[in-house]
């Protein structure tokens, strides 16, 4: 290249390559005497400290001065301070001055403190010695300067739409480096971001939220993520969006049971809506509210439901979004029952109900025992009644024997009647003197009748119609359990020849003896002849 030109841009491409060869020599050779830190990182308005010392292996060394030079990132060389032994300290980089000082007023040490650091401060900071005999000795430390983002985030005020728009935004603002933005949200949208450079060389990063809001949107939450060199941990700040719409109306309340004279009906107007609705308005079918019905914001309230609630309602909500109404319609029916009342009305049928139950057993208890004691042979007050009216005289009223004995006539083969006839037993009440029991038994028994004072036997009549029965044999019969033993007796029948079954008691019931003569003799009265050629005891009891 001797004797040839060199264009501009050549010469500069030249330079750097040889300042890049050379640099490295020098930097070993000064790295072998004075000693600095590689790098320093710092904040704005905070304070660094920059070291710087020689080291000299053979002592040899004669140092002259010392000077720190700032190298910025975007500019020129400029000394900032200078030592010097006998001349002192100078500061002749205006920008620096006051704000930076020696930390020890010897060569040896010369380490500088700058204060009230900024952005602009950053960049190469070079210790150089003037020695003798070797020349200048340096070194260089880079100043890194840091700033902590400012973060910020915030939803933006949308309405619903079917377009996408920005939902919310976050920011991390001068910062150096620059941040990293990240969202976690549950809402289908995207981001996107941007970053811009300060004039003292911070970045701000910003990233917005984009989606197609809806009514469901709102409220659900978006999370902003800030991440940079100088946090500990990622910031985050959790978003709930903000979607304005008009209102969703709604009536509810009404049962399909307003019944006339109810006094609790009402109906309650429900609105969904962002924001909040300025205005509920409650209206009917024909303009204006029934004189029954009172109104409470969103409440309709009925005082007492007539046919004047028979009726459409309408609520219309109003925000500042638009206005939205709904309507139902109310039907009244007729109260089946007072619903008041209807303790008092389903205690009065249980107690009729309990009071029928008690007479029906009243009754069923008073027929059971005058159906025992017609089977024992007491007169029933209708029995005594009708006896008394017939009688002839005091002595008969209530008079009522008890039959044991019943007879049944079957005709022969060759036309003759034969009688099959067991005993009869009658209680003769007041009969006698002693109140015993008396006895008249056919002819085929020889047995006894008890006679009356003028010795004659006693007549049908008078068995079925005796007067008292002594009050020991009643109370005998009324209360002794024995008197049981008395009916299974009873009880023992059998049947007397085919004309049909009759009831015919033990012979010996009793113990009573009946002779066979006497018991002709009240045959002969009882019996009667029947048609088909039977005979029948007129005072027998068939069964």
């Amino acid at each position: 290249m001797a004797g040839g030109w060199v264009s501009p841009a050549g010469t500069w491409l030249l330079a750097a390559v040889l300042h890049a060869a050379i640099s490295p020599a020098a930097q070993g050779a000064g790295a072998q005497k004075v000693r600095v830190d590689e790098e320093v990182e710092a904040y704005p308005n905070e304070s660094v400290d920059l070291h710087c010392q020689f080291i000299d292996g053979g002592g040899h060394t004669k140092l002259t001065q010392v000077s720190w030079i700032w190298e910025p990132l975007d500019g020129e060389r400029d000394n900032i301070a200078v030592f010097h032994p006998v001349y002192g300290q100078s500061f002749p980089n205006v920008a620096f001055k006051d704000r930076v000082v020696f930390l020890q007023n010897h060569l040896e040490t010369p380490s500088i403190r700058i204060s009230n650091l900024e952005m602009s401060d950053a960049g190469r900071y070079t210790c150089e010695y003037a020695t003798y005999p070797s020349g200048n000795e340096q070194a260089t430390t880079t100043l890194i300067m840091l700033a902590k983002p400012k973060n910020s985030a915030s939803v933006v005020t949308v309405q619903a739409s079917n377009k996408s728009v920005m939902v919310a935004w976050c920011e991390a603002a001068d910062a150096k480096p620059a941040a990293s933005i990240k969202w976690l949200a549950s809402v289908g949208g995207n981001h996107s971001t941007s970053s811009t450079v300060g004039p003292d060389g911070t970045i701000t990063v910003r990233s917005e939220y984009w989606l197609v809001p809806t009514a469901a949107d709102n409220g659900r939450e978006v999370t902003c993520m800030v991440e940079q060199r100088t946090q500990e941990r990622p910031w985050a700040d959790s978003l709930q969006l903000f979607v304005e719409y008009p209102p969703s109306v709604s009536i509810e309340g009404y049962d399909n049971n307003w019944y006339v004279g109810r006094s609790d009906a009402m109906l309650l107007c429900q609105a969904n809506a962002n924001p909040a609705p300025t205005a509920v308005t409650w209206t009917s079918a024909s303009g204006s509210l029934p004189e029954t019905v009172v109104v409470d914001d969103n409440k309709l309230m009925v005082k007492k439901v007539d046919d004047a609630v028979n009726t459409t309602f309408i609520c219309e909500v109003k925000n500042k979004r638009g206005v939205s109404r709904h309507q139902i319609t109310t039907f009244v029916i007729e109260a089946l029952e007072d619903p008041s009342s209807t303790g008092a009305v389903a205690g009065a049928v249980i107690g009729s109900l309990l009071a029928l139950v008690l007479v029906v057993a009243l009754i069923a208890v008073l027929l059971t025992r005058s159906r025992r004691q017609q089977r024992r042979g007491y007169p029933s007050s209708a029995d005594s009644m009708a006896t008394g009216s017939s009688g002839s005289n005091s002595g008969d009223v209530g008079n009522k024997a008890r039959l044991l004995f019943i007879s049944s006539g079957i005709e022969s083969k060759n036309g003759a009647g034969a009688n099959n006839t067991g005993p009869m037993y009658t209680y003769r009440e007041g009969c006698d003197a002693t109140g015993t029991l008396t006895e008249k038994a056919n002819s085929y028994h020889h047995h006894h009748l008890h006679r009356d004072s003028t010795g004659n036997l006693p007549t049908p009549h008078d068995i079925l119609l005796c007067a008292e029965l002594d009050e020991a044999e009643r109370r005998k019969f009324e209360l002794d359990d024995s008197m049981e033993e008395e009916e299974e007796a009873y009880d023992r029948f059998g049947v007397v020849g085919g004309g049909g079954n009759m009831l015919q008691p033990s012979y010996h019931a009793q113990g009573v003896r009946v002779s066979e003569e006497e018991m002709d003799v009240y045959l002969d009265d009882d019996m009667e002849s029947q048609r088909d050629g039977s005979v029948i005891s007129r005072t027998a009891i068939y069964v």
